[in-house]
């Protein structure tokens, strides 16, 4: 089994210094990254044999608006897992692109996620196609307070439950918070299934598509319109597309160059590669 984890990690060292060597002829070079680049900082991804979607089902916008028991069961998961999700931390990847980023190596990021492990790594350079996980806004009168405050009202309306709540029935027993100012729904920041991502978020990301020479996926199956349709504009373009990702993704058929490799251990290759000071691990 070493003989074979050694094997891997050769083979997945020489892919990467490939991918390392195409990019370093880049100019101005945009990256759009998913999920897979924070699993190695303990966030799931949606759709591996592990991932959220393997345990629950994605919440659509419609639905958290006019039932009850869909917005329950958001607010459950969300006592059971929030502080996780708030307290992880920036892994090698986000580092190298914060890295290559400030060395000039990095023209943008346009990211899926909505951890903001990017901007606490040290990207300043970054557009959230889906949102943000970190501030909630009433759906009625547009109060806007941090995550970290309704979180606060939530965990103690339900101090009296028994953890784990119920994320997958009716998460009966579950009080959902409300907005303080109007009463009205709550919702995080974040674009749900269902709903439309900003019309100015989408105008920029496209705008930096066509301002890059060079595209780089990176953790991401490109299974969302938003992200592939970023993809599939920088080919029409003409432009190289670079795709680091574990498993398939929508654009392999459209890609100059995949690489399957752990994200966070082949950003940190690539950033030396480029001349970029080594992150931290």
């Amino acid at each position: 089994m070493a003989l074979e984890a050694d094997k891997e990690k050769i083979e997945h060292s020489s892919e990467v210094r490939v991918l390392a060597q195409a990019l370093s002829n880049t100019r101005r070079l945009a990256a759009l990254t998913g999920a897979g680049i924070s699993t190695e900082s303990g966030i799931p991804d949606y759709r591996s044999l592990n991932g959220i979607w393997s345990k629950q089902a994605p919440i659509y916008y419609s639905d958290f608006v006019r039932n009850p028991a869909v917005r329950r069961r958001y607010w459950a998961r969300s006592l059971n897992g929030y502080r996780r999700f708030r307290d992880a931390q920036p892994n090698a990847g986000h580092h190298a692109l914060a890295r290559m980023e400030e060395a000039g190596r990095l023209h943008h990021l346009i990211t899926q996620n909505v951890d903001r492990l990017h901007t606490k790594a040290g990207s300043r350079k970054v557009v959230e196609l889906h949102g943000e996980n970190s501030t909630v806004h009433c759906i009625d009168c547009d109060y806007r307070e941090p995550r970290s405050q309704t979180q606060e009202r939530l965990e103690w309306e339900n101090r009296h439950l028994r953890l784990p709540a119920d994320e997958t029935g009716d998460a009966e027993e579950v009080k959902t918070p409300l907005c303080p100012v109007c009463g009205g729904l709550v919702k995080p920041g974040v674009v749900f299934f269902g709903e439309p991502v900003p019309a100015d978020i989408t105008r920029r990301a496209f705008e930096l598509i066509d301002e890059a020479d060079a595209l780089l996926v990176v953790g991401s199956s490109l299974t969302v319109w938003s992200g592939y349709r970023l993809a599939r504009a920088a080919r029409e373009q003409g432009k190289p597309l670079y795709i680091l990702n574990i498993g398939p993704t929508r654009a392999d058929k459209e890609a100059t160059l995949k690489v399957e490799a752990p994200a966070g251990q082949a950003l940190r290759v690539i950033a030396e590669e480029m001349g970029v000071s080594a992150p931290p691990v």
